[in-house]
């Protein structure tokens, strides 16, 4: 079988369904889907349980919300394809979705991800994600996020592929490993892709894949929540500390401190201080718990390109910003 979708679920009765049957809608049939769903209270249950019989098509009940993290590892280890496709309950996917996915991750065998072009499903000419920025400064940023999406129309290859919609070859994830656990939700995708860049592989953005996106409609997110002050305090501290080598977070700990504080300033003025504050304790307490990558002398280059990416990351978002201040789409 040539890939599996994933799509894990929480409450998501008013989109899981056209979620669902746009999948079902591929141009590209050889797929499998597999919906997680993370003890769903309203009829969003009842609804994946509609397709229970339906040929390559599993559904997995959990008993308790897992997280993100650990529902899509459930799917992962159950996929039989050669691709595994991550797709939120809140997407909706154009005909030809995963099969330019697929096209654009057989281009080459050093392609761990690919990221699609999420595009905002209320304001369709903005986008939502085109791929991760990550920064110096130990936070993640949506490429493209409330920009005019006709300015990503070329593939490239990016730091990290936002999990919300993307690509992973299957073969690469069984090397480096599943997504982290101890990242309940917010940066568990950018951890992953951050492991297959140490290793030399590469993540991709491909525009032709596209899919129109809610935005935060499981979490509440769609702007800041406590939810995510504590996750986003929590997990820009324990991306950094874990994909580092000792040494590259040694050195950049003053642009680190730079970024947290800047981070927690920002929280502060919006009201949700205390909650990123909170995030904060929760990562001193979850950081012995991590499993940081083997430092390999051999892979020194790539740690390399990656502190020269995110210091080039670091001002593509400082631009990014100042174009979102001054109303540029």
């Amino acid at each position: 079988m040539k890939a599996t979708v994933v799509i894990p679920n929480l409450n998501g009765a008013g989109w899981l369904r056209d979620s669902i049957e746009s999948v079902w809608a591929q141009t590209m049939q050889d797929f499998e889907l597999i919906v997680i769903d993370n003890a769903s209270t309203d009829e969003s249950l009842e609804i994946a349980r509609s397709y229970v019989g339906q040929e390559n098509y599993t559904l997995i009940e959990n008993d308790h919300n897992t997280g993100f993290s650990y529902a899509v590892n459930q799917g992962i280890r159950a996929a039989k394809g050669e691709f595994v496709a991550l797709f939120n309950n809140d997407a909706f996917a154009e005909p030809d979705w995963l099969e330019n996915l697929i096209r654009a991750a057989e281009a080459d065998e050093r392609i761990f991800a690919v990221s699609s072009l999420m595009i905002r499903h209320f304001e369709r000419e903005l986008a939502d994600d085109a791929g991760d920025y990550v920064t110096i400064l130990g936070f993640a940023c949506k490429r493209g996020d409330g920009m005019k999406a006709s300015r990503y129309t070329k593939p490239c290859r990016v730091f990290s592929a936002c999990g919300g919609a993307a690509l992973y070859r299957k073969r690469i994830l069984d090397e480096i490993g599943l997504f982290d656990e101890n990242f309940f939700a917010y940066y568990e995708d950018v951890d992953i892709s951050w492991r297959a860049n140490s290793l030399g592989y590469k993540n991709v953005y491909c525009p032709a894949a596209k899919c129109y996106h809610i935005c935060g409609a499981t979490t509440g997110a769609v702007r800041y929540n406590p939810f995510k002050s504590i996750q986003s305090g929590r997990n820009s501290i324990l991306l950094p500390y874990k994909n580092m080598p000792i040494l590259m977070f040694i050195l950049n700990i003053l642009p680190l401190a730079a970024g947290y504080l800047l981070k927690a300033a920002m929280f502060r003025l919006r009201g949700f201080g205390p909650a990123y504050g909170q995030g904060f304790k929760e990562a001193l307490k979850v950081m012995g718990k991590l499993e940081k990558p083997r430092f390999r002398l051999k892979n020194l280059p790539n740690y390399v390109f990656i502190e020269l990416w995110l210091i080039v990351d670091t001002f593509r978002y400082i631009i990014y910003r100042v174009q979102r201040a001054l109303h540029i789409q």
